[in-house]
């Protein structure tokens, strides 16, 4: 279980870097990563996606169910097939917020909520 709790630790630490690890200064929003990855053309949010693959393995590795797996691929397939659309895709990546969905999918999933 600790070794579980562990890798649950290092993806909620990714989670939070892509998707809600910093804030904006004057309108307090939180932004991580992904959406900034959206920024940069032709691969910004292949990189970002990449980064979010991470953490359906990792949730693999731990054994939830595929029908959670599905959930998370599904996630992170509509973050970065939105997230390709110009403007659209950065603001849907504010919100979407893919990683953190996974996460907590995985952790209910593994009933460690």
């Amino acid at each position: 279980m600790a070794d579980t709790q562990r890798v649950l630790d290092r993806m909620e630490r990714v989670a939070t870097l892509m998707d809600s690890g910093f804030e904006l200064p004057v309108v307090g929003v939180k932004v991580g990563l992904d959406p900034l990855l959206g920024l940069v053309p032709g691969g910004g949010d292949l990189a970002a996606a990449v980064v979010s693959l991470y953490l359906v393995v990792e949730a693999a590795r731990l054994g939830v169910s595929v029908r959670t797996l599905a959930r998370m691929v599904f996630n992170v397939a509509l973050d970065a097939v939105v997230g390709t659309v110009p403007l659209l895709g950065d603001a849907f990546d504010l919100v979407w917020r893919a990683n953190d969905r996974n996460v907590r999918l995985a952790k209910r999933d593994l009933g460690v909520e």
